[in-house]
């Protein structure tokens, strides 16, 4: 026995005969009263189209045996057209009626109906509307367009907070917006003056909720001056003890950022206040070298930068640090013209320094080259002074180290460290320059050394527990990070890269092992974004490494963070307030 299609929209002709019916009143068994608009239907289109009225007519409620059936809170045109979708598939929506026809779509659980309102008002969202749409959202329990309007709300908070819908937020609502670590704001500073200008709209009935309010603004985050300036000034925070006991925690924090004790959600910024991450270290292909990527934490995606962020010359292992709001590229092996195979006789290091304005021009231009050639070099900035640190001249490994002065435009040499460094871990803490590990002629290193810019002198500290060559370092919470790194030259067959973590306490001088990353790698680079360490690319046995990790001090534990769009080592940098030029 087989069945054939005689007739592919037998379906569709029929619904079309059925809605025939609907409006000449044919065959109609209910009549459903909304207001007072009576609408005579069909019970089993609309047991088809609605689970709503599926369990109404098919179940022992007594409106399955009733003729006309009253529906509360649901308003009459929108039931009309609601009926008439359940028959067509189409429905019409216009920006005065899709409230309401919503509001009734989610009473009669027609979820594709539910859908195609929410897409609309998506499209609508607006800084003068967006609150709006997120309340009602809330108030039908669509979460995905609650869930998109706060999204756009978040994203746009500063025009949000210029409109009537801001200024009318109950006080819960505004607590809802302020203790969101995704305000899209330029610092802590703009929450602040958002909660000030709501406050002062109706400073009569709301100076009540001041105190709780401002507990969810990120005080230990604004400096001393605007506190005293903005809070302890303000009328409107005058004789509040918690006002005040939340002041006193601000100022604490100020003095003694590094106290456990003192780190609380309010010294957590926000996500996007903690400044924008740029990968700039190269990849494994002659063109790759002058590939940037940027890293957004708010949004947790990483994307690409093109012209004008590409380097003026292609390089391989350079040094890259951010001075006076510009990106500073120095040394490295220039590969520019070099393409296919490279061989050793082929490389050439260089001494030459770019830079990249960040804030005005976005332009590159050349300063002043180092006194000598390095690659693998450190590199990190000092009291303002821009340091070379060690690295291989083409000939030799180098315990050299000298210092740009951005005042004079001049290089000069200072005092050279013990040990000649390759591929160190270079990082500053508590005013002093730490050297980590690299290797010299001979093997990786363990050794860490610091340098002190008054006496300008190289101290020995305690040693790491392994040889780390070509080891991440980063500074976090008064403490210092090596990561990763290999134990022996990469031709060596019998070298190890790691993937354990170790951290330095300089009050003690004492080096504890803390959470290993996922994978072991070696010239990984490293930053602080925010409170947590970030471990970027690196280099296995066999390539360079997309992989991106964060290191929660607190609660020692790393966590995957979005991936790079293409495998690279070397160094990393974080430069805030750089989303406008990008």
């Amino acid at each position: 026995m087989s069945c054939v299609s005689i007739s592919p929209k037998h379906a569709e002709s029929s619904l079309r005969i059925m809605e025939s019916y609907l409006h000449k009143q044919q065959l109609t068994d209910v009549t459903l009263i909304a207001g007072n608009k009576r609408v005579p239907a069909h019970r089993i289109v609309l047991s088809a189209g609605s689970e709503y009225f599926a369990a109404m007519f098919t179940s022992s409620l007594r409106e399955s045996a009733q003729n006309e059936i009253k529906l509360m809170d649901v308003d009459g045109d929108a039931l009309w057209a609601l009926v008439l979708y359940c028959y067509t598939g189409c429905i019409e929506l216009q920006e005065d009626s899709v409230e309401t026809l919503l509001a009734a779509a989610c009473l009669l659980q027609l979820n594709p109906v539910i859908k195609a309102c929410c897409q609309f008002f998506v499209k609508q969202l607006h800084p003068s509307n967006c609150l709006g749409i997120r309340t009602f959202a809330d108030t039908q329990g669509c979460s995905e367009l609650l869930e998109y309007a706060h999204a756009y709300t978040t994203k746009h908070f500063m025009e949000v907070t210029k409109n009537q819908e801001f200024l009318l937020l109950s006080a819960n609502e505004v607590a809802k917006l302020l203790e969101s670590e995704d305000l899209n704001v330029p610092s802590e500073e703009t929450v602040f003056h958002a909660l000030v200008t709501w406050l002062e709209h109706d400073p009569e009935n709301r100076s009540k909720d001041a105190s709780k309010l401002l507990g969810l603004v990120k005080l230990p985050l604004l400096s001393p001056a605007f506190i005293a300036d903005n809070i302890e000034s303000n009328e409107m925070f005058k004789d509040q003890r918690m006002v005040q006991e939340l002041v006193m925690e601000a100022l604490k924090y100020h003095l003694l950022p590094e106290r456990p004790l003192l780190q609380t959600g309010r010294t957590k910024p926000r996500k996007a206040t903690v400044g924008t991450l740029l990968a700039v270290g190269w990849i494994l292909t002659n063109e790759g070298a002058q590939f940037v990527e940027a890293f957004s934490l708010r949004d947790n995606a990483w994307r690409s930068l093109d012209k004008p962020w590409s380097l003026i010359t292609c390089r391989l292992h350079y040094g890259v640090v951010v001075v006076d709001k510009k990106l500073i590229v120095a040394g490295g092996i220039d590969v520019t013209g070099l393409h296919g195979t490279i061989s050793m006789d082929d490389l050439k290091v260089s001494n030459t320094v770019e830079c990249l304005d960040l804030f005005s021009t976005l332009t590159w231009s050349t300063l002043p080259s180092m006194n000598v050639r390095r690659c693998g070099l450190g590199m990190a900035v000092l009291g303002g002074l821009l340091y070379a640190v060690g690295g291989h001249d083409g000939r030799c490994f180098l315990n050299a180290v000298e210092r740009w002065d951005p005042g004079t435009g001049q290089w000069s040499s200072i005092c050279p460290m013990s040990v000649q460094r390759y591929r160190a871990g270079v990082a500053v803490l508590n005013d002093k320059l730490y050297a980590v590990g690299g290797r010299d002629i001979n093997s990786c290193l363990n050794t860490v050394e610091c340098y002190d810019p008054h006496t300008n002198k190289w101290t020995p500290c305690a040693p790491m527990s392994k040889r780390r060559g070509g080891v991440g370092v980063g500074v976090v919470n008064g403490c210092l990070y090596a990561l990763g790194g290999h134990d022996a030259p990469a031709s060596n067959p019998n070298a190890s890269r790691f993937d354990c973590v170790e951290r330095y306490d300089p009050k003690t001088d004492t080096w504890t092992m803390v959470a290993s990353m996922s994978v072991p790698r070696s010239t990984v680079g490293v930053c602080v974004l925010g409170d947590r360490l970030m471990a970027v690319g690196g280099h296995n046995d066999r390539q360079c490494l997309t992989l991106v990790e964060a290191y929660d001090p607190h609660l020692n534990e790393w966590e995957p963070v979005a991936p790079l769009k293409a495998g690279r080592a070397g160094p990393c940098v974080v430069v805030k307030n750089l989303t406008n030029n990008m």
